[in-house]
């Protein structure tokens, strides 16, 4: 495998990233710790050089995991972390609940906690992981360019925000990346984000590129999903939605034999063609299921396939919201 790059800011990194959060946070318990240095350390040797993490993950840990494990090998890729939505104790009870905010003061010492618990002088990458809008966008990214002059941070992304927003904030400081969910199955990017990140020179980041595992050819049972899975509370993944988005699989997996690839490397490497400032960002705990992600770079899709893939799985032919109503408040994308 030959990884080619792509550019995101000032940074060239591999065209595939590797998003970190699987590893301790959102699909139920996470992996050991030695599990976890095994995929991180599979993905550096696999070519990845992109590595992607945030506080809220694991409140912290994810972050502790990476800064652990990639420390001796900080050269050797881009860092990307993220801030404004983290773990708070609300109640005074030790209990931690998932807070946005975005003001200046508490980002400016979430990023000192990320460079503590990354073991690390720089992140590469800093987003705003959600636009708390209670705060004027232009000081939180204000914030955030003050890290930049005292060298804490290289670059400023945003996370689920509309093209009016990413403009609004690039006026502030240069927006070296976006990053939002966008798959086959989430198509709200296309509506304008993708173009303004076109237009501006920012790299368009996307995660959950496999559609959260139902694109991998690896059948979901989702009445067997963990307690603590958050597609429990995805609309798509309810069993009446479920259910109908499963009859459009046969037709895909058909697709992926078409194009001698797996399910997952069909996904990826529809997401690799539709533009050049696309970085997808997959998440796996598993190294064999890596490997695989990461053989799409090899996948050539012609256009009629992609045609096809457009046609077959798109927001029109899928069930279900992206989020529920309250997931849905805290993000600021355009919708269909």
């Amino acid at each position: 495998m030959n990884m080619p790059t792509r550019k995101l800011g000032p940074f060239d990194v591999s065209a595939i990233g590797l998003g970190c959060m699987n590893l301790s946070h959102a699909y139920g318990a996470p992996v050991s710790a030695e599990q976890g240095e095994r995929v991180l350390l599979a993905a550096l040797d696999a070519g990845v050089t992109l590595f992607d993490t945030a506080t809220l993950y694991g409140f912290g840990a994810n972050e502790t995991l990476v800064g652990k494990v990639m420390k001796p090998h900080r050269h050797k890729f881009t860092l990307a972390s993220k801030c404004g939505m983290q773990g708070v104790d609300v109640a005074g009870d030790g209990k931690l609940v998932r807070v946005i905010d975005g003001r200046p003061a508490t980002i400016k010492q979430t990023c000192e906690d990320s460079l503590r618990r990354l073991q690390t002088d720089v992140i590469d990458l800093y987003y705003l992981h959600r636009w708390d809008k209670s705060v004027p966008i232009e000081d939180s990214v204000g914030a955030l360019a003050d890290m930049v002059k005292k060298g804490h941070v290289r670059s400023i992304g945003l996370s689920e925000v509309s093209a009016n927003t990413l403009r609004k904030a690039h006026a502030v400081h240069p927006i070296a990346a976006v990053q939002t969910e966008y798959s086959l199955w989430t198509r709200n990017p296309e509506i304008a984000v993708l173009q303004a990140c076109k237009e501006l020179g920012a790299a368009f980041v996307a995660f959950s590129p496999v559609a959260r595992g139902f694109l991998c050819g690896k059948p979901i049972d989702v009445n067997a999903l963990d307690a603590k899975d958050i597609r429990r509370a995805m609309p798509r993944f309810s069993v009446e939605n479920f259910e109908a988005n499963q009859k459009l699989l046969p037709a895909y997996h058909a697709l992926a034999q078409e194009a001698a690839c797996s399910p997952s490397q069909l996904a990826l490497s529809w997401l690799l063609h539709k533009a050049p400032h696309i970085i997808p960002i997959p998440g796996t705990t598993s190294i064999s299921h890596l490997l695989d992600d990461l053989g799409a770079v090899d996948v050539s899709l012609s256009p009629g396939l992609m045609a096809q893939l457009d046609k077959l799985i798109n927001q029109h032919t899928v069930q279900g919201a992206r989020y529920n109503p309250q997931g849905t408040s805290e993000v600021d994308t355009e919708v269909f």
